[in-house]
């Protein structure tokens, strides 16, 4: 297949890329800063049309991975920037589809689990899931994010594009052992002994391992029955604080330090990130991808963590030192 990747250099990105290449698809990426010349990235500013939109035109797939990275602190412009982000190169790619000669099969957008509401009493799936913004109790912000996403899937969802099949994927946490990705940053939390209970740790952790994320998008890809929301995530949310024991049990750290809401809030702003990727409550469960069959390697998280580290400690890829600098991204 040709598959074209708008925003594909985050960690995302990355990982779809090696693994479509090695499948043996050819994988062209958008993004605002090329690295190559052999046509394998190509330039887009991510709000307009441009020269990009020929990549698209005989594509087979199209996964949309643009926008502002939600691992920063989440001030007003920080916010705008996410919105605007993903709205806008929603339009664009929507646009590059419309008015193509001959527009791929299958649009796959990046969505978000954060749509839904912070809860602590039911797992979210695609039918009977609570949509977020107005749980009380929890920061103005927080409703401003699910805003971003309900933004976000109605761009895709307005978007005139009768010949091509969109599905919005409701992604959670994605983990593989790349630099810069999720489990890099809670990996290192846990080795400096961060990796105990946070305000709590009742919150529900939902998470999808990377190579579930890949198998999962062939089988949307092939399933031409499935479009609209789709929940990435595996069927095994739990607590973060069982999540983060499996993190340490998985790498050896005996001990992770219980914090706060305010030692998170002092944590977060070191790290220039936020709270709230560790205390909204994100009990996602992959409703729809479980009822048409799909099967996930790594169901379980102690398992799948333990795979994630086997991989580093193999030299599969390399372990991220305590120390190591946030890559910016194209991608969320």
């Amino acid at each position: 297949m040709r598959i074209v990747l708008p925003g594909g250099t985050g960690h995302v990105g990355r990982l779809l890329r090696q693994e479509w290449t090695a499948a043996g698809h050819e994988v062209v990426v958008l993004t605002r800063r090329p690295g190559s010349a052999d046509g394998r990235e190509i330039h887009w500013d991510g709000r307009t049309l441009g020269p990009w939109a020929e990549a698209v035109d005989g594509s087979d797939l199209v996964v949309n991975l643009a926008g502002r990275s939600v691992d920063c602190r989440y001030t007003p412009d920080n916010l705008r920037a996410m919105m605007d982000s993903r709205v806008h190169s929603t339009q664009a790619v929507g646009e590059a589809i419309a008015k193509a000669a001959r527009p791929p099969r299958l649009w796959l957008q990046m969505s978000t689990a954060t749509i839904y509401a912070h809860r602590f009493d039911a797992p979210n799936d695609e039918a009977t899931g609570l949509i977020g913004g107005t749980e009380p109790g929890v920061p103005r912000y927080w409703s401003y994010s699910v805003e971003i996403a309900e933004a976000w899937e109605r761009a895709q969802e307005q978007a005139d594009t009768p010949h091509t099949r969109k599905v919005a994927l409701r992604t959670s946490m994605v983990m593989s052992p790349g630099r810069g990705g999720a489990f890099d940053l809670l990996l290192r939390m846990a080795r400096l002994g961060l990796g105990g209970p946070v305000a709590g740790g009742g919150q529900y952790m939902s998470w999808i391992h990377g190579r579930d994320l890949v198998r999962s998008l062939d089988f949307l890809t092939a399933r031409e029955d499935l479009s609209g929301p789709v929940n990435l995530a595996a069927p095994g949310p739990l607590p973060y604080g069982e999540f983060m024991r499996g993190v340490r049990r998985a790498w050896g750290v005996p001990v992770g330090l219980p914090a706060t809401r305010w030692m998170a809030e002092l944590g977060a702003f070191a790290l220039r990130s936020d709270t709230e990727l560790l205390l909204k409550s994100r009990r996602v469960v992959p409703g729809r991808l479980l009822e048409a069959g799909f099967a996930f390697e790594h169901p379980h998280w102690p398992e799948a963590a333990a795979d994630l580290v086997r991989r580093m400690r193999s030299g599969e890829v390399r372990a991220p030192a305590a120390t190591a600098r946030r890559e910016s991204s194209d991608t969320p």
